[in-house]
């Protein structure tokens, strides 16, 4: 069954094995190269900028995938059009909370070929041009990753001191905010205190950036929490608009931003289960990979699960 979606493109409903409905996510193959009629202004991890005039960008999320900070050579079917979901969802959820890159500017109006948009709409959206802040404003509700092993070694989470006695996975007595530098594609991001932020982008827009952050996450915890969802943990990015204005941008809250884990398989004292990438970081960590590119190829049952819990975790939040 097809449904108009309001941008334009038509959304594919079928019917699961329980006989529920369920978004067909399209697998078209989405190419850096396809788009020959703006400028290529930035390549990401799994986005791509191009230049819209001089104040707006078409961002396109690819199906690309990235571990480690490394981009891995096999896509994830439909993921693209996944993130870009989620994320257009969060924006409008929390935009009373902090302005966002949103323009409202369909993709049809930018990308003259009707098939080219309509093959783009999914997942491409219209922003604003920003200044993108150097940061990634991480936030952590748990302990879990780089956290619980740092706290393993140190007592300390990203040099906060925390109480001992932690179990893996353990809810955090309060929520940390934890930013790291913004590595370039293939390089890794390093966590750095919130000295360092503030005297790089200021003290005040750090105190803005660090309780903006905080605050999001609460009201995405809580909607998630809702829907049977943990928010373990989640990255930000924000930039400032002509005025100075701080603005959310990038992608909020979505399975290659965050940690989520499902309520009714919760149990502090192991990694918990998860519907994001993390399936796929487990398997790597099975390899004799040094982290570094050319990341491996991926097996057809890890894509294939990948996809699903990005699909899963998608309708739960979103629908």
């Amino acid at each position: 069954m097809n449904v108009q979606h309001a941008t334009g493109y038509n959304c594919r409903f079928s019917r699961n094995a329980n006989g529920a409905m369920t978004r067909e996510y399209r697998t078209d193959p989405y190419r850096t190269d396809m788009i020959t009629s703006l400028p290529l202004l930035h390549q990401g991890k799994v986005r791509d900028c191009f230049a819209v005039g001089d104040t707006h960008m078409l961002m396109v999320a690819s199906d690309r995938l990235s571990a480690f900070d490394v981009v891995l050579p096999d896509p994830i079917p439909g993921k693209g059009e996944m993130l870009t979901r989620i994320s257009n969802f969060w924006f409008d959820l929390t935009r009373d909370l902090v302005p966002n890159h949103s323009s409202g500017i369909a993709v049809s109006e930018v990308i003259t070929d009707p098939q080219l948009a309509a093959l783009l709409a999914p997942r491409a959206v219209v922003v604003k041009k920003l200044q993108p802040l150097p940061l990634e404003a991480i936030v952590r509700g748990y302990i879990i990753g780089s956290g619980w092993k740092d706290y393993q070694r140190t007592g300390q989470v990203c040099g906060i001191a925390l109480p001992a006695g932690l179990r893996q996975a353990d809810r955090l007595p309060e929520i940390l905010f934890t930013p790291s530098t913004k590595a370039a594609v293939g390089e890794h991001d390093e966590n750095v205190s919130f000295e360092v932020i503030a005297h790089r982008i200021g003290k005040r827009m750090a105190e803005q950036v660090r309780q903006l952050s905080i605050d999001l996450y609460r009201a995405a915890s809580d909607h998630a929490e809702a829907r049977g969802i943990i928010i373990a943990d989640t990255k930000f990015e924000f930039g400032v608009d002509e005025n100075g204005a701080l603005t959310l941008m990038d992608e909020v809250l979505t399975p290659d931003s965050s940690r989520f884990w499902p309520m009714s398989s919760y149990a502090p004292g192991s990694s918990p289960p998860s519907y994001d990438k993390q399936f796929v970081r487990d398997y790597l960590e099975t390899l004799d990979w040094n982290k570094t590119a050319p990341g491996p190829r991926l097996p057809q049952h890890v894509i294939d699960v990948t996809r699903d819990k990005y699909r899963e975790v998608c309708e739960k939040l979103v629908s």
